[in-house]
């Protein structure tokens, strides 16, 4: 838990117990392998990555996949180690059957006595060029790289924005060469359904689109993010994320209080009708194609600036696109300088005005129309390792503008939450 986010310190969640599978599969005797320089803080001249392009599998549903079963699931879990990334686009490549028949649909339900054939696809090119952008390394090895990604920086490439993202700078990092990839492949950023437990799902060929990418972080959103350096590491840390064993603790800087110290939001996210960039939180039974259970435990560290601001920790039980930012908006309290979800200028003045004395306005309209993206920081990470099974946890505080936003707000007054 966070010990004083004051002084914006974090101390270790305890450890848990490393993930367990049982190979069905033993890809390593069908393996091609792709010799990939990339280099590592002990080793800059090689890195074995394997590829499971050829691969084939030739099986029976059996019982104990009956039930409602989506193909590429039931496919990832009979050759141990692949990405369910890597499926996906197998079978959108018309590389897949069921009983003859080609499917491509990734959502394809399989039963009982059906007899699937799979081939997996070689990897596809992605049109990536290696740039030389400063990247903060927190940790890397061999296997893993976990990044302290900057506001304003994108991770992967997208139509339209195609240079300057975290996926340029790991492919200059790691002396990777270009890459190409269809445009189609890769939806905006306006488009890009990041849900975590299948990130995937809703991006063609994404392992080809963003290797090593296990998760998003928003452009707006500063902080830490774990990358995957092979494809056994992408696929640990992504059942990972699966099972919600990832800790990741945000925090961020809301436009008012929330009623509650503390609390759980148990709300649906769906694509808001209005507007197509951004999610809503969807109350009420779960309609198939318009949300999705989400959940959100929060806790406020502080109030600040006489209740007009608070500093409040989140924790993800799901991985839903722009999660907290919908669930924030929907208890009331939008992030500050998130404009497209209420956290807009005037909401934050008409909070502030009220509290401070005349000759500070200026000073708070000046900060708070600074402000060019939500304040929200993801401040602390903590995985299995997939390689060592060490249990490891890293944290990095805010970057300088929420920093100062936050000092500010402290100038004007704080309070402590009892209990923190």
């Amino acid at each position: 838990m966070l010990c004083s986010l004051h002084s914006l310190s974090y101390c270790s969640a305890p450890s848990t117990g490393a993930l367990k599978s049982s190979p069905i599969i033993n890809s390593s005797r069908v393996y091609k392998f792709l010799r990939v320089r990339c280099c590592s803080s002990r080793d800059k001249n090689q890195e074995l990555v394997t590829n499971f392009g050829g691969v084939q599998l030739e099986e029976t549903v059996d019982l104990k996949a009956a039930g409602k079963l989506r193909l590429d699931s039931w496919i990832s879990s009979r050759i141990v180690g692949i990405s369910r990334a890597r499926v996906q686009s197998s079978i959108r490549s018309g590389l897949v059957s069921v009983n003859g028949q080609v499917i491509n649909k990734a959502s394809h339900s399989v039963k009982v006595g059906d007899k699937v054939n799979c081939t997996i696809s070689e990897l596809q090119p992605l049109r990536a060029v290696p740039e030389d952008i400063p990247l903060d390394i927190v940790y890397e090895d061999d296997h893993v790289l976990v990044v302290n990604k900057p506001a304003h920086m994108v991770v992967h490439p997208a139509p339209g924005n195609v240079t300057g993202t975290l996926v340029n700078g790991i492919l200059h990092h790691c002396s990777l060469p270009t890459v190409a990839f269809k445009n189609q492949e890769v939806l905006s950023d306006a488009e890009d359904i990041s849900d975590e437990e299948e990130l995937t799902s809703s991006i063609c060929a994404a392992a080809s689109v963003r290797p090593g990418i296990v998760h998003r972080l928003d452009k707006g959103t500063s902080g830490l993010l774990v990358v995957a350096k092979d494809e056994h590491s992408h696929a640990h840390l992504s059942e990972q994320f699966k099972l919600h064993s990832i800790q990741r603790v945000y925090i961020s800087l809301t436009s008012g209080v929330p009623s509650q110290s503390s609390g759980r939001v148990e709300v649906p996210i769906g694509r808001d009708s209005n507007n197509r960039i951004r999610m809503t939180a969807i109350p009420g039974p779960i309609k198939h194609g318009q949300a999705r259970y989400a959940a959100s435990r929060y806790k406020v560290i502080e109030i600040l600036a006489g209740g007009a601001c608070a500093l409040v920790e989140w924790r993800l039980e799901t991985g839903r696109t722009h999660q907290i930012r919908a669930h924030a908006k929907y208890l009331g309290i939008p992030l500050l300088g998130d404009e497209v979800y209420g956290g807009t200028k005037n909401m934050a003045m008409s909070l502030l005005q009220p509290r401070t004395p005349p000759s500070c306005h200026g000073k708070l309209l000046k900060l708070v129309s600074g402000l060019e993206r939500p304040c929200l920081h993801a401040f602390a990470l903590g995985f299995i390792h997939p390689h060592t099974r060490d249990n490891i946890h890293f944290s990095r505080p805010p970057p300088p503008d929420f920093a100062e936003a936050l000092h500010q707000l402290r100038e004007i007054g704080t309070e402590k939450v009892l209990g923190i």
